[in-house]
């Protein structure tokens, strides 16, 4: 089984910081291992690493996805896995990197289903979804999926034809299915580190990095991303950040109270990542200043 490192954690707490000290030290490249930088022009909001990054270590799964097409978790595990067999032809130590905890269990653990997609079953509900529209879909999903209606957005076509479509092949709700998968087996053999930090810490570093955005130009991406022809309806117009950008832009919020409601819904974000990471199993907790203990980590699990 490949070996490989995974550094995961809340946003905001240094972990590309982290991965490229780890890439330099042991001849790795970096998997990106999040759900927003996954979109092209769309780099302040989501932190991308930055030209000089870039340049210090190779990162692959970053702005390679134009924003108006579908993804999702077996997509990314899907890609990750190209890149990981990719690095290690090169002979170079796959470093996963970031925090979208699902796209990481995806690749680490695969995902619940275990039956192929029924191809006709999305033709008709792609068809039902063209012809009745998001709400319609989502009123399905409420009478068959409750639980899984009440996560998922109705705007989120794809997520909602996904689960009607589970529902419809097994006639099992996607919902009971991701209980039951408690992902066990392994993928890869990942010696996986999670980066933590005083959370009081971590909230003030939440807010000077929004303030940061604000400054690079934030407002004026989603402008930009506008007059591109992306709708502020889009999914990924929708995330933390540009969402906020654009109830400031549609007038629903003063600039003020848009940039205050990021900063509260960003550290609401970090609380919930956390929760999420500290159910992995075999995940090692380490301050995202202790590299020398993590290097230390990564040569013993490497011999």
């Amino acid at each position: 089984m490949k070996k490989i490192i995974t550094i995961c954690g809340p946003t905001g707490i240094g972990k590309t910081n982290f991965a490229i000290a780890i890439a330099r030290h042991f001849n790795g490249e970096i998997i990106g291992a999040d759900s927003m930088q996954i979109y092209k022009h769309m780099d302040i909001g989501t932190a991308k690493p930055n030209s000089d990054e870039l340049k210090m270590a190779p990162h692959h799964l970053i702005g390679f996805l134009d924003p108006k097409e579908e993804f999702d978790a077996g997509l990314y595990a899907t890609k990750a896995d190209r890149a990981i067999e990719s690095l290690f032809k090169k002979d170079k130590l796959p470093i996963i990197a970031g925090g979208t905890g699902l796209y990481i269990r995806a690749l680490l653990h695969g995902l619940f289903r275990a039956q192929p997609v029924c191809e006709k079953t999305l033709v008709d509900l792609t068809r039902i979804h063209k012809e009745k529209g998001n709400l319609f879909l989502h009123d399905q999903l409420k009478i068959c999926d409750p639980g899984a209606a009440e996560k998922i957005h109705p705007n989120d076509s794809f997520r909602l034809i996904r689960a009607l479509e589970v529902f419809i092949t097994t006639g099992q709700t996607i919902s009971a299915k991701q209980k039951v998968h408690n992902f066990e087996e392994s993928r890869y053999k990942s010696l996986t580190i999670g980066l933590y930090m005083d959370r009081k810490k971590l909230y003030e570093r939440i807010n000077q990095r929004v303030d940061i955005m604000i400054n690079q130009g934030l407002l004026n991406e989603v402008n930009c991303l506008v007059d591109k022809g992306y709708s502020l309806d889009l999914k990924p117009m929708q995330s933390i950040g540009y969402r906020h950008m654009g109830m400031f832009l549609k007038g629903e919020v003063d600039f003020d109270e848009a940039i205050g409601l990021l900063k509260r819904d960003t550290r609401r974000y970090a609380k919930r990542q956390f929760t999420w990471f500290n159910k992995e199993p075999d995940l090692i907790w380490l301050e995202s200043s202790q590299i020398d203990n993590a290097i230390s980590l990564i040569k013993e699990f490497l011999t």
